[in-house]
């Protein structure tokens, strides 16, 4: 009999597994589980939808064709309700059950609602959270037609809301809880870049906040935001992006161990036999890092799906899972660009060149572990390289701080 695969998840990390296991095993069973109501699309570019400047053709990448094409069952709408790791099975709501040899979890995670820390109104209608082509249709929607607005989160995903509300035209106030824009990344010459791009852009930022309530008329949609400081915002239109509750509900009484997401280690195996978990989802181990650590971009999702799909069929030496991600912020008239880990680290510098130009490099036990450029994104390459080749470059700031930086002057011993 012919081996069968079951993923859960149609986004990035699952389809790339299911083409690579198509791929590998030609002839075995490939079944993919989404609860999504369509087939994989770019999730980079619906924050350009919700801006209003692109049209929904684009952002498709998969036609349910494209399973057919490759002999891979597609099933939307269905809901995973429970896993039996003994028994090899996925269960779900109303399609049956599914049987597995080799188990996929790419099921990501679900935008974090303010109402789980008391928030009054947190979920009216006009409250947003951006993830699904679903959420960004409901966004394009309603920020076209809002006078006024309010974003909270202070982080990657929050600015992408912001941006909806500055290219419709809404007058948006952005409530951060700290004295910058994604605090933990950006020391404050580096942010006060993005605060004055924001404010060019007609949204405000406001500082050292919070949400304290939304306010809503007698249809129950919001009006108001109440910020913690007692200000009053209108907003008849609010984004929230806090964070991601990881989708794991199913997977209670199987053993699979978790820690603010499915542990993996660097060959995306879980903790159980058989059972394996890519994506958003993953705390996995960094070969690089020598940690686990999480990371929730586009490249690093493809990639653990591929490595997974490889070690599901491999009957030999396995795949690792060793990669350098980045993501990439367009709203601007200049580049940002994070990479790697810049937010850990014990160690680090940084430099301003101009007024939209600024550098910031972290180290951790002498590595280069990450880092962001803002405005001149070309040296990424050789950055990455560096965390790649895992040398030890932290006494050398000054030539890695170099406008035009050249990892040719640096001094690395051979051993290295």
């Amino acid at each position: 009999m012919s081996e069968s695969y079951v993923i859960i998840g149609d986004g990035i990390a699952g389809s790339s597994a299911a083409e690579t296991l198509r791929e590998q095993a030609p002839d075995a069973d490939i079944t993919v589980i989404t609860d999504e109501g369509e087939a994989l699309y770019n999730r980079i570019l619906i924050k350009e939808f919700a801006k209003g400047k692109l049209p929904e053709a684009p952002i498709s990448i998969h036609e349910p064709e494209w399973y057919d094409e490759r002999d891979i069952d597609l099933e939307l709408n269905t809901f995973v309700t429970s896993v039996d790791t003994d028994a090899h099975e996925v269960h779900t709501h109303d399609s049956g059950t599914y049987e597995y040899d080799k188990l996929l979890v790419a099921t990501g995670g679900t935008p974090t609602s303010l109402s789980s820390f008391g928030i009054e109104n947190a979920d009216a209608d006009g409250v947003h959270h951006f993830w699904t082509f679903q959420d960004a249709r409901k966004i394009q929607e309603n920020a076209s037609e809002a006078d006024t607005g309010a974003v909270v989160g202070a982080g990657l995903l929050g600015i992408d809301l912001a941006a909806v509300c500055a290219a419709q035209e809404v007058d948006a106030h952005y409530i951060m809880r700290g004295n910058r824009w994604w605090r933990y990344g950006l020391s404050l010459d580096g942010a006060e870049i993005i605060h004055d791009a924001l404010e060019e852009k007609g949204v405000e930022c406001v500082f050292e906040s919070g949400v304290e309530r939304f306010e809503t008329d007698d249809e129950g949609r919001v009006v108001s935001t109440v910020d913690a400081n007692g200000e009053e915002f209108d907003s008849d239109f609010v984004g929230v992006a806090i964070g991601l509750d990881f989708n794991t509900e199913y997977l209670q009484g199987t053993g699979i161990e978790e820690d603010s997401g499915i542990v993996v280690d660097q060959y995306m195996q879980t903790s159980v036999e058989d059972v394996y978990a890519a994506g958003d989802i993953t705390r996995y181990y960094d070969v690089i890092l020598d940690e686990y650590a999480q990371n929730g971009s586009w490249g690093s999702a493809k990639e653990q799906g591929q490595i997974a799909a490889k070690n599901m069929v491999a009957d030999g030496e396995e795949a690792e899972f060793r990669w350098v991600s980045s993501y990439s912020i367009t709203h601007f008239d200049f580049p940002f660009l994070s990479f790697g880990f810049p937010t850990l680290g014990d160690d680090e510098c940084e430099r301003k060149y101009s007024d939209t130009e600024w550098r910031r490099l972290a180290f951790k036990d002498g590595k280069l572990v990450g880092g962001v450029l803002i405005g001149d994104i070309a040296p990424q390459g050789k950055y990455k390289d560096l965390i790649r080749r895992e040398v030890e470059v932290a006494d050398q700031k000054e030539v890695l701080l170099e406008k035009d930086f050249d990892p040719e002057e640096l001094a690395i011993p051979p051993e290295q």
